[in-house]
C-alpha cells in the first residue's frame, strides 16, 4: 500500500518498461507514482491502493487498455477513478472510442511533458471539484428549508464551484487549441451584449421569458469543450483541415454535449448546465439547415445556439488564425450581415448591426 504523503497518487500502466521510467521521472516531484507493466497487475494494485488519477495505455498484450476500462467502470470500488489513456494510435476514432468507454483524455505519444503534467492538473483540480460538489449539494439536501441562512449560503457555495469547475474547463480548451487566443472571453462579451439587447428590444420574447443572463454568460464558456477530444494534429495543424479533417473536427459539438450530460448526473440544479449543453450542440447549425451536427433549420435551431452563432462567428473573423489573417471589424459586420437568412438567423442579425459598436469595443 502507498503512504499517503500529501499527494496524489497516480498509476501509470504501459507494457513498455521505458515509457513507465519516463513517465514516472515526470511525474514523480509534483506526485507519489505507481507503475504498472500490465493491466493485471494494475488489478493487483487496486486491490489495496485507490488512486487519484489512472494513466493507461491502449496496446498492451492479453488486456489492452480499452478491456481493462471496461472492467474498472464495472466495479463500483473503481468505477470513479478518473482514466487517462496514453496511446501512439493517432486515428481520430480512438479518442471517440476511449471517450465512450469513460475516460477523460486522450494523450497521445510521444510524451510531451508541460502538457502531461498540465493535463493531469486541470484533471485533477476538476475531480476534486466535482468531489466537493457532490458533498456540497448532499448537505443542501441534508438541511430543510427552514434554515434559510445556511441555505443560501450553501447555495452560494454552490455557484462559485460550478463558476470555478466551467472556468477550469474551458482554460483546458484554450490550452489545447491556443490558437484562438481569448476567444472564450470575447464571445462572453458578445453574448452578452446580443441577449440584453435581445430583451431588450422584445423580440423572442417567449424564448427569453426568464432567462438569467448571467448564468447565460457562464454557461456559454462550455461551448467548444468538445475540442478537448479532438487530436492535437487537427487543433493545432498551421493551415485549413482537409475534408476529412473538418469531419473530425465537427465531432466536438456532439463531444461537447456528451460531456455537459456526464457533469449534468452530478449536480442538483443544473439551469447553467442544461444551457451549456445547448451552446455546445447547437452553436455551429445554420439558420438554412447546411450547419452541423444535424442540419437543424431556422427556429428548429434554439435560439441559444442562434445567437452565440453570431458571436463565434464575429470573433473567429476578427482574429488571427494559421489559415488566415484578422479582418477588420467592418468586413466582419459586412461578412456577418451578408450572411444573414443562410448562415445566420436575419432577426438576430438585425440586432447584431444595432450593436456592432459594442463588439467592435
Amino acid at each position: 500500500m502507498y503512504m499517503n504523503n500529501g499527494k496524489s497518487l497516480i498509476i501509470m500502466v504501459d507494457d513498455n518498461l521505458a515509457n513507465l521510467r519516463i513517465g514516472k521521472n515526470i511525474l514523480a516531484k509534483k506526485y507519489t507514482v505507481a507503475t504498472a507493466p500490465s493491466a493485471e497487475k494494475l488489478f493487483n494494485l487496486l486491490e489495496n491502493n485507490i488512486p487519484d488519477l489512472i494513466l493507461l495505455d491502449v496496446d498492451m498484450p492479453v488486456i489492452d487498455g480499452y478491456e481493462a476500462i471496461k472492467i474498472l467502470k464495472s466495479k463500483h470500488k473503481t468505477k470513479d477513478i478518473p482514466v487517462i489513456f496514453l496511446t501512439a494510435r493517432t486515428e481520430s476514432d480512438a479518442e471517440i472510442t476511449a471517450l465512450s468507454l469513460g475516460a477523460i483524455d486522450f494523450i497521445s505519444k510521444p510524451i510531451q511533458p508541460a502538457l502531461l503534467l498540465k493535463r493531469i492538473e486541470v484533471h485533477l483540480l476538476v475531480e476534486e471539484q466535482r468531489k466537493t460538489m457532490a458533498q456540497q449539494a448532499a448537505d443542501l439536501k441534508y438541511f430543510n428549508d427552514n434554515l434559510q441562512k445556511m441555505v443560501d449560503e450553501k447555495t452560494q457555495n454552490i455557484l462559485q464551484l460550478q463558476n470555478a469547475l466551467l472556468k477550469t474547463m474551458a482554460e483546458l480548451v484554450e490550452y489545447r487549441d491556443d490558437i484562438t487566443g481569448r476567444h472564450i472571453e470575447r464571445t462572453q462579451h458578445g453574448i452578452r451584449i446580443l441577449i440584453e439587447k435581445i430583451i431588450s428590444s422584445g423580440v423572442y420574447s417567449e424564448e427569453t421569458k426568464g432567462w438569467n443572463v448571467e448564468v447565460l454568460v457562464q454557461s456559454c464558456q462550455l461551448h467548444d469543450v468538445g475540442k478537448i477530444f479532438i487530436s492535437d494534429s487537427i487543433l493545432r495543424k498551421p493551415g485549413r483541415l482537409n475534408a476529412d479533417e473538418y469531419e473530425d473536427m465537427k465531432v466536438h459539438t456532439h463531444v461537447g454535449k456528451q460531456i455537459v450530460e456526464k457533469v449534468e448526473l452530478l449536480a442538483i440544479e443544473s439551469e447553467f448546465l442544461k444551457y451549456a449543453k445547448i451552446f455546445a450542440a447547437s452553436h455551429h447549425e445554420w439558420w438554412d439547415g447546411n450547419g452541423y451536427p444535424h442540419k437543424l433549420k431556422g427556429t428548429d435551431i434554439p435560439l441559444l445556439g442562434r445567437i452565440m452563432a453570431v458571436a463565434d462567428v464575429y470573433d473567429a473573423l476578427v482574429s488571427v488564425r494559421p489559415y488566415k489573417n484578422s479582418y477588420t471589424h467592418e468586413e466582419a459586420v459586412k461578412i456577418i450581415k451578408e450572411g444573414s437568412g443562410t448562415q445566420f438567423d436575419p432577426v438576430l442579425v438585425n440586432i447584431f448591426l444595432e450593436v456592432a459598436d459594442q463588439f467592435k469595443e
